[in-house]
């Protein structure tokens, strides 16, 4: 955050001092700082003789048209001194003597397309979408200035400097990098072992043989046949809501899988276990004492399969005698790797929706009265929080529990675990693989008494829909932008009328077999909407289910106990139908219509205001449950906070059709398996389902004596 400030004070500095020089050695010239007399990309970058090389490598590749015409792109583009050092490690002289698909490798590993990223948006992070190589770039700042240079630098892949930033142009935005940006080639694990650093991290993965599981890469069984792929040829253009808005959906070309870990530094695991040279230090973590026997250690690994083993075996000391079996999954040692792996790749910008430094989905969030969080599940087929605290603690957090910086309305406050941003890694070395990506963390994470029982087991969890599947994750379905920045922002439109080519509105859509946790029908039509504002939705994320649809998702694992199971979507419109849920088989009630909005008779839905004082109030939403209904959350607002307004706006509690529908209760087992099946009634194939998210509450929630359930 300290670069993320210093990084904007010198922008208003050299914004005022026209003459200020971004980069001394590397300086592109005057004639290429901003303009307001735009070109498109391919024009503007024809018309610099210090891309000349890059040029040639655009044009021997075709891709010269692609940037030169309506859309919206991203380009770092190489100098010619950038491009001659690359040449050099490829054993060339020039241009001319790569392959074609050597210059496609090159061309597309410099372009992000469908949107502009300009260093005001980030300076510090992953850029959510993919370049044209399906790889993440990272953008980081640090407070290196050489060459008498009087701005930090800005890196790509930590690399490759920004030499002249956000040169404007038709069709989005280019900026001046100094070298190629690297493009890795190796696997997440192969990765994660070049990194001398997190040895011991590495030395269990491998031994865990946890490793093995993270070699896959693309789906050899997806095929998209002949539907769309392709947001512009009206093969896919689906009416919503009415009619009043249109969905653009294009399928996945290609299936990925792709993984996240998030590791310990050698110097991280050896603080945990510092009490090895002095056993008066106990291991303490969220408040509970960990006896750990360090004898026999002859090494930082034996150390770490000690720690693990008092760890796990606090909560599961019936699998101790797994201790020598490091590849048995309820291994000690194999548990605590697992708990740090993610089945899909989750950038820090991915993991909740504040989706970047100058955003503004965060100010839908009351967050005075609640973080911005997402439950995942591990590989260890265990829950995992990630938290983003606003105030004083702001940053992204595993397993934390809290409102800012202070206890939640329960008394409650456990610190988590810190994410490390990009430029608090600064390492020199990428953290992106082809099939993933691994964060830096704080201090060790694992899955102890204390987060099952006060954090994943202690909290009503807010599911979003588009969460729920890894596959929403990888693809970049969940968080996606719009074609173009429409207005100026980042989010565009929620629907757009007319034809594809000109509807911006751009939803991926999933066929039967490539979303993982989902089972639907041919008959089930299912695609995640664009990110939007002021969709009646939490998080701007919605998952569109569209036919006579039949569809089943599989709930997370989650600790033993008993659970009540919530559902949000929105009513009020003729096309929603009427549902009849299931939990395992077993129907949950009768079928409820989704047609009528809150405040009909069918639901009865009432405002705060009308109800009058406080006792009132508490007393309807008592009888409000128990007929099987909730309002919505009063910490997230859908109007009133757009890209132009940093207000919050009318909050989901105060609307009649954003309000949960009580499912059911049902009690599991730990990391028991249960599936809700969705099924419509009616005689209709033009009804759809917003789905929106699911709450998971325990019962020490809604079911308290001494604490009611809040209304965030």
């Amino acid at each position: 955050m300290k670069n993320i400030l210093k990084y904007s004070l010198y922008m208003l500095v050299a914004i005022a001092m026209t003459a200020t020089v971004f980069s001394c050695s590397d300086d592109p010239g005057v004639e290429n700082y901003y303009t307001s007399k735009k070109q498109y990309a391919s024009d503007f970058l024809k018309s610099k003789p210090q891309f000349s090389e890059f040029v040639k490598a655009i044009e021997k590749s075709h891709k010269l048209d692609l940037i030169g015409t309506y859309g919206q792109y991203t380009i770092f583009a190489p100098t010619n001194e950038a491009i001659g050092e690359y040449l050099k490690t490829k054993n060339v002289g020039s241009i001319e003597e790569l392959s074609q698909v050597d210059c496609d490798t090159l061309v597309l590993n410099h372009i992000i397309e469908e949107v502009a990223y300009f260093t005001t948006d980030y300076s510090d992070g992953t850029y959510p979408h993919c370049n044209m190589c399906d790889r993440f770039l990272t953008i980081t700042c640090d407070d290196s200035i050489p060459d008498g240079q009087t701005m930090p630098v800005m890196r790509i892949n930590k690399k490759s400097v920004i030499v002249n930033p956000d040169d404007s142009v038709e069709n989005g935005v280019v900026h001046t990098v100094n070298r190629v940006i690297d493009l890795q080639n190796e696997m997440l694990p192969s990765l994660l072992a070049q990194d001398s650093t997190i040895s011991i991290f590495y030395t269990a993965l491998h031994n865990t043989g946890l490793d093995l599981l993270m070699e896959d890469y693309i789906d050899t069984t997806y095929h998209v046949g002949a539907d769309s792929i392709d947001w512009t040829n009206n093969k896919l253009v689906l009416s919503t809501a009415n009619d009043n808005e249109r969905d653009n959906v294009a399928y996945m070309e290609k299936r990925f899988f792709k993984y996240t870990a998030f590791v310990e530094s050698d110097d991280v695991m050896r603080q945990a276990f510092k009490n090895v040279t002095d056993p008066s230090v106990a291991l303490v973590r969220y408040g509970q004492v960990y006896d750990v026997d360090y004898s026999g250690c002859e090494n930082a690994f034996d150390s770490l399969r000690h720690m693990a083993a008092a760890l796990y075996d606090d909560v599961y000391p019936e699998d101790a005698k797994y201790y020598d079996d490091m590849t048995n999954r309820k291994n000690s040692l194999n548990r605590f790797i697992a708990y740090h792996l993610l089945p899909f790749q989750a950038t820090y910008y991915q993991l909740t929706c504040v989706d970047g430094e100058n955003t503004t989905l965060p100010y839908n969030f009351n967050r005075r009265k609640f973080d911005i969080a997402d439950w995942y599940e591990t590989m260890m087929s265990a829950l995992m929080k990630f938290s983003f605290p606003s105030g004083t603690e702001s940053g992204l957090y595993i397993n934390r529990r809290g409102v800012m910086s202070r206890s939640d309305e329960r008394g409650v406050k456990i610190p988590g675990t810190r994410v490390l941003s990009a430029s608090e890694s600064l390492r020199g070395n990428s953290q992106t693989a082809v099939n993933g990506i691994y964060h830096y963390i704080s201090d060790i994470v694992f899955f102890g008494r204390q987060t099952q029982e006060r954090v994943i087991g202690g909290e009503r969890m807010r599911l979003d829909a588009c969460t729920l599947s890894p596959d929403f994750i990888t693809s970049g379905a969940r968080g996606h932008y719009t074609r173009s920045n429409v207005d100026g922002g980042r989010y565009g439109e929620g629907g757009q009328k007319g034809p594809a080519a000109t509807n911006t509105s751009t939803c991926l859509g999933f066929k039967p077999g490539s979303a993982a946790n989902f089972k639907f029908t041919d008959a089930t039509h299912m695609h995640v909407r664009n990110r939007f504002l002021t969709f009646w939705s939490y998080q701007g994320d919605e998952l569109l289910i569209k036919g006579r649809y039949d569809f089943q998702f599989k709930l997370p694992p989650l600790p033993e106990g008993t659970y009540e199971l919530r559902l949000q979507t929105c009513v009020g419109f003729q096309t929603r139908g009427i549902v009849q849920v299931y939990l395992d088989g077993r129907p949950c009630g009768i079928p409820f219509d989704m047609r009528p909005s809150g405040d009909n008779a069918r639901i009865g839905w009432k405002s705060d205001s009308d109800l009058g004082d406080e006792d009132a109030i508490a007393a309807f939403d008592k009888a409000f449950h128990n007929r099987g209904w909730m309002k919505g959350m009063d910490s997230y607002a859908s109007d009133g906070s757009n890209e132009g307004s940093k207000t919050f706006g009318t909050c989901h509690r105060d609307q009649n059709n954003t309000i949960r529908k009580v499912i059911t209760q049902f009690h599991t087992g730990e990391n028991e398996e249960h599936w809700v099946r969705m099924q419509q009634m009616m005689e209709s194939e033009t009804n759809e389902f917003a789905f929106d998210f699911i709450e998971l509450c325990p019962s020490s929630v809604y079911n308290n004596e001494y604490y009611a359930e809040d209304r965030h």
